[in-house]
């Protein structure tokens, strides 16, 4: 049975010269009988942003390693990994009171950014390295007891030549094949989930009301990434 889930949030897939090369490299395994892993790709999954939340926490609950893979939109999550983690990571299931479904899986990050290292640096146009720019990511893993992994990055996805394309692709699937036998590992703290406390939750005026879906044309796109 797959013990990791890869969730590859990308909201313009044909246009990707980095995710669409992971996809092709994943997808493959994640169809054989017995695989290691198993790919959900979310905007083919939900391109009207309606998610099955029973579905995406069951596909959750079988995994020991979760793995984000977007390119960086504003420093941060695509739209649909968003809504994603609004709607999946639910107060009393994935944290909160109650909400340990979660709790004491790894979760790791494979991102892509436009603009290359050197940017991301204070004398770069994007002002700070960027580990700057985890620290949602990292609490929101803690929120729900789950050890964040030290990310993996790709800067400069729009000119990088198709060799550091293939080498970042090779190196994703040997360490999803080794994974939990990383030497970092080792020397990671087991994760404490964060406490929320049921007082700081207002009850919801409209329980279970969807947000609006997005349509295809209001979505960004992030060609090359």
């Amino acid at each position: 049975m797959s013990d990791i889930l890869l969730l590859l949030a990308h909201p313009d897939l044909q246009h990707s010269r980095v995710h669409a090369a992971l996809r092709a490299a994943l997808q493959p395994e994640s169809a054989r009988a017995g695989a290691r892993w198993q790919l959900r790709d979310l905007y083919a999954l939900y391109p009207d942003f309606a998610i099955d939340v029973a579905a995406e926490q069951a596909a959750l609950q079988k995994a020991r390693l979760v793995v984000w893979l977007h390119p960086v939109h504003w420093y941060g999550m695509t739209p649909l990994l968003k809504l994603w983690v609004d709607e999946v990571f639910a107060y009393g299931w994935a944290y909160g009171p109650g909400g340990d479904r979660l709790t004491g899986k790894d979760l790791w990050l494979v991102v892509s950014t436009g603009g290359i290292e050197a940017s991301y640096r204070p004398d770069g146009h994007n002002r700070f390295f960027i580990d700057a720019f985890w620290p949602p990511y990292e609490q929101t893993a803690q929120l729900a007891g789950m050890r964040f992994l030290p990310p993996m990055v790709l800067h400069g996805a729009h000119r990088a030549p198709r060799e550091e394309i293939d080498a970042h692709v090779a190196v994703l699937v040997e360490r999803l094949r080794s994974w939990p036998d990383w030497p970092e590992i080792a020397d990671l703290m087991p994760c404490i989930q964060g406490m929320a406390p049921e007082g700081e939750r207002p009850e919801p005026d409209n329980a279970g009301e969807r947000p609006h879906p997005v349509s295809a044309g209001e979505r960004p796109r992030a060609a090359g990434r």
